[in-house]
């Protein structure tokens, strides 16, 4: 009976002192634990600040958008006024200033340089004549095809121009190398068409 107490004094003893290894592991487990929340926050804190400048990022970008579209609307405003200024209107407050330039080559047998400058210059009249009155009144374009297994025989496009042009003035004449290019302008005024 004696050893029996011993023993079990000799196992109550060995299991106190297991005891407290047991708690030192379990504190140490919990230190490694605290290390990785540590490293857990300071990688959260990292991308809360890499969300803050995505953030920052996007707002940039939003705001360069708004302002891309805002000068984007004035270009096309700006466009949309050029666009009205240049298709000048007949009013009675002003006149209209239409200027072409017309041009014509000299023929290759003519007699002497005299006779294709007077030809090309006539030639170049006649298209500046005709430059005004498309600007004025307007082409007509006729077009036919002619098809035939699914393939284009012949395509014919004609253009015509009815007008009677008067008061066009001749600005300037040029001759070189065989090409006159004549600068004509008229002035249209709303009397004129008032009748």
């Amino acid at each position: 009976m004696k050893y029996t107490l011993l023993l079990i004094a000799l196992i109550s003893a060995s299991s106190l002192v297991a005891a407290p290894a047991k708690t030192i592991e379990s504190y140490d487990r919990m230190d490694s634990i605290d290390v990785q929340l540590v490293d857990i926050d300071t990688k959260v804190s990292g991308m809360n600040t890499k969300v803050t400048g995505i953030d920052t990022k996007v707002s940039d970008v939003e705001d360069k958008l708004a302002s891309l579209e805002t000068k984007l609307e004035q270009v096309k405003e700006n466009a949309k006024t050029a666009k009205e200024e240049s298709e000048q209107t007949l009013s009675e407050a002003s006149d209209v200033r239409i200027s072409v330039t017309g041009q014509g080559v000299a023929p290759m047998n003519t007699s002497s340089p005299a006779q294709a400058y007077a030809l090309a210059k006539r030639a170049a009249t006649a298209d500046a004549y005709r430059l005004i009155a498309e600007k004025v009144k307007g082409v007509r374009i006729d077009g036919q095809d002619l098809i035939k297994n699914m393939m284009v025989k012949r395509s014919t496009v004609r253009t015509s121009v009815k007008a009677m042009v008067r008061n066009a003035n001749v600005v300037e004449t040029t001759f070189k190398d065989g090409l006159c290019e004549v600068e004509m302008e008229i002035v249209l005024s709303h009397a004129q068409f008032a009748h």
